[in-house]
């Protein structure tokens, strides 16, 4: 026993060296990351060292840079802080010493890309996106130090006709007793490429009754002035962004724009977007010249009231009439004066008739959650709870408001942590906690171990003090309040009927409002084992305790390993078959240590020890897998003539263009209700075959892994969470589907088109 033991012991030590070293290679950071798309590097200019101790204004005087350069590939493009009509800005997240703070980003003149009807603000070739570092009087390196440190987290979309998010960790070393200008050149030609500020009377006007910008900018060189301009705001989803210029002689329309020069001020008139989503008071604008060689920056007020926006059509009659409210007050609102935005833009009060709809939604949403094969393994715990009391009338009360309150309370938590980390400027919607792998499998370690239990591998008594061990039997109330958070934290993800609707709405209102339809949310998923605490007859119709009981406990083991099951497939969508099977290995060490803690007498230390050292040195090797996001890779979806595309905002405009309507899917692994429809609704071939009748273009939009672009559309369709069906037609507004879809619905909509 002894020598096999030591063989595998051996084998394991063998196995996880392999490992190690590839593991923790991986992560270290880097100043330069490739795709076959764009090279990211990270790169510094300090042409006269970095200055320590010194004051700002000597500080000023000698300019620390750093700037993450991306050199695209041919085709390829990625984003200015204005996309346009789709895309992403990148963004930088740096990481500096104390006394050390970075500045904005100095964006360089962008370039405009059109692409069918659409057209968005970006950088192709190559570019250099550069940003001062601040070294304030506070920044005190340790003597022995020769370098600062800089690190940097940065996130990109890249763009040909698909998009692929991307991202990067790099790191450099600036020299605190040398310079560092071997980059200068690109520093010199980035800096350059900055627009300059104009001051002047600048202007723009709301004419045509809102449809249409007057925009007069004055105090132009007088070098450039007859020149036809280019004309770049720099506040996204106002104007129409694939505008071309009229042609001499002809009214501007929709879709056209024109330019001329009074004297000396430069003056245009521009469509604003019939899908708006902002009514600023002020549009910071960049103007560049034709050869890309010049550009100016001004900030013109804005005159005039905005309109409404326009509501997105709805199947559902019940949310049509709650937005169409909602819409109403707007209207009232920019009657008065008032400039009107979005729900989803905005924290502005629902009316008291769509607030009391999207309560009884959100309720209503909350109960069919109950019947979620996510959430029912939960509950099916506990009937035994139910039938260990079933003569207990005060037993059966006191749980049900204990298991009421955790739910509750848990669905306050998540959304009050939605509203904090969206108010902090985190792109999230429902269910962004599942698009995490730590949290995924957290969760999957949970169920495995629920399962082991109740299949008897173990019991917690046998490991546990005895007071912990008895904490159930003694505190029936603490056990139901946290099954009710279990089953928050498995249930968020499945979206019901009317629920997607409320949690779109809630995201848009002031905190109180917004809290309340979550609480509603938590109220209704109680409500059935509430009302059923509460009725005696419910208790009298289960079955009497007896050796059953101890069948079915066992039986229940098979559904929570079902759960950890889709939850292992959750993650392999999100970090690849490694960071899965990662995880199935760590999961066989976890049943081997509770089994063996389950032992008794010296068999006891014995493998207890062994499997808490084989667990531990397994999860230093390959834990980090676990957790670590997969590259993303071209999906195989992308082939001409299948069924289902990649989803992205300009493949939609361009079929829209191309005169095609659309069916975008709204999905996601995590999502049960989006797997169930997709294999049945979106797979029968009566809905296909009316869809390949209408000639409707099918797009799919993944949202396992967190994505930006994704998020700011749901935004824009007043959702918050998956699954989302929308049909849209050239020239006509999107139809949005109930999230339990069924044909006849998506048939009815196809013929009405």
């Amino acid at each position: 026993m002894r020598a096999l033991v030591s063989r595998f012991y051996a084998s394991l030590l063998i196995a996880v060296g392999a490992l190690w070293a590839p593991a923790q290679a991986q992560n270290l950071p880097k100043s330069e990351v490739r795709t076959d798309q764009v090279v990211a590097t990270l790169l510094a200019h300090a042409p006269q060292g970095v200055p320590i101790g010194q004051t700002p204004e000597a500080a000023a005087g000698q300019p620390v840079w750093v700037g993450l350069q991306l050199t695209h590939a041919k085709d390829w493009h990625t984003y200015w802080k204005n996309a346009g009509d789709s895309g992403m800005p990148t963004e930088l997240e740096w990481t500096l010493p104390p006394g050390v703070m970075a500045g904005d980003v100095a964006w360089p003149l962008p370039a405009k890309f059109p692409i069918g009807h659409l057209a968005n603000y970006g950088y192709d070739g190559t570019v250099l996106l550069p940003v001062p570092l601040i070294i304030t009087p506070e920044y005190k390196p340790s003597p022995l130090a020769d370098a600062l440190e800089v690190k940097l987290k940065a996130s990109w979309l890249v763009c040909r006709q698909e998009c692929i998010p991307q991202d990067g960790e790099f790191a450099l070393q600036l020299p605190l007793r040398s310079s560092t200008a071997l980059h200068g050149a690109a520093f010199d030609a980035a800096l350059k490429a900055q627009p300059t500020s104009v001051t002047g009377e600048h202007q723009i006007e709301l004419t045509d009754g809102g449809q249409r910008l007057a925009v007069r900018v004055a105090g132009l060189p007088a070098s450039v002035q007859g020149q036809v301009l280019e004309f770049f705001p720099e506040t996204p989803n106002v104007v129409v962004t694939a505008a071309t210029p009229a042609r001499p002689g002809e009214p501007v329309g929709p879709r056209t724009w024109s330019q001329h020069w009074d004297g000396a001020v430069w003056t245009a008139d521009i469509p604003v977007s019939p899908d708006r989503a902002d009514a600023p008071e002020t549009m910071p604008l960049v103007l560049v010249t034709a050869d890309q060689a010049q550009g100016w920056r001004a900030d013109a007020p804005v005159k005039g009231a905005w309109p409404a926006v326009a509501p997105v059509a709805v199947v559902s009659p019940a949310l049509e009439a709650a937005l169409a409210a909602n819409a109403n007050a707007n209207a009232n609102a920019s009657a008065a004066g008032t400039a009107a935005v979005p729900a989803a833009a905005a924290s502005t009060s629902a009316p008291p008739a769509t607030f009391l709809l999207a309560l009884l939604g959100a309720v209503i949403g909350g109960m069919v959650l109950n019947l979620m094969p996510c959430v029912f393994p939960v509950l099916a715990i506990k009937v035994l709870g139910f039938t260990r009391h079933a003569d207990d009338r005060r037993a059966h009360r006191i749980s049900g408001l204990a298991y009421t309150a955790g739910v509750v309370l848990s669905f306050l938590a998540l959304g009050a942590l939605m509203l904090a980390l969206r108010a902090a400027g985190q792109q999230l919607g429902w269910g962004f906690q599942l698009q995490s792998p730590g949290v995924v499998a957290g969760l999957t370690v949970l169920f495995t171990v629920i399962g082991l239990n109740l299949a008897g591998v173990f019991e917690f008594g046998s490991f546990l003090p005895s007071r912990v061990a008895t904490m159930e039997a003694r505190n029936p109330v603490a056990n139901s309040f946290l099954t009710g958070m279990l089953a928050v934290a498995v249930a968020s993800p499945c979206t019901a009927p009317f629920m997607g609707a409320s949690l779109g709405l809630a995201v848009g209102l002031p905190a109180v409002q917004a809290l309340l339809i979550f609480a509603a949310i938590g109220l209704g998923m109680a409500l059935p084992y509430l009302a059923a605490s509460w009725w005696p007859a419910v208790a009298r119709l289960l079955p009497k305790p007896g050796a059953w009981m101890d069948t079915f406990k066992k039986f229940m083991a098979f559904p929570m390993f079902g759960t950890a099951v889709w939850l292992l497939w959750v993650l392999g969508q999100q970090t690849g078959i490694d960071g899965a099977g990662a995880l199935l290995a760590l999961l066989v060490v976890l049943a081997l240590v509770l089994w063996a803690l389950g032992l008794t007498g010296r068999t006891r230390i014995v493998f207890a020890s062994f499997s808490i050292a084989s667990g531990a040195l397994l999860a230093s090797a390959i834990g980090p897998n676990v957790i670590k996001i997969a590259e993303a890779a071209t999906p195989v979806a992308e082939t001409p003539g299948a069924r289902w595309q990649p989803w992205s905002a300009e493949r939609v405009q361009t079929a829209l263009g191309a005169g095609q309507p659309v069916f975008v899917d709204f999905t996601a692994a995590w999502c049960v209700t989006c797997q169930y429809n997709k294999k049945t609704t979106l797979a029968s071939a009566e809905v296909l075959s009316a869809m390949d009748a209408a000639k409707v273009q099918t797009f799919r939009a993944d949202w396992t892994r967190r994505d930006a672009a994704i998020t700011a559309e749901l935004q824009k369709l007043g959702r918050s969470g998956v699954p989302v069906y929308v049909l849209q037609a050239p020239g006509q507004a999107p139809v949005v589907f109930s999230e339990i879809l069924s044909a006849t619905e998506v048939k009815d909509a196809l013929g009405r088109l």
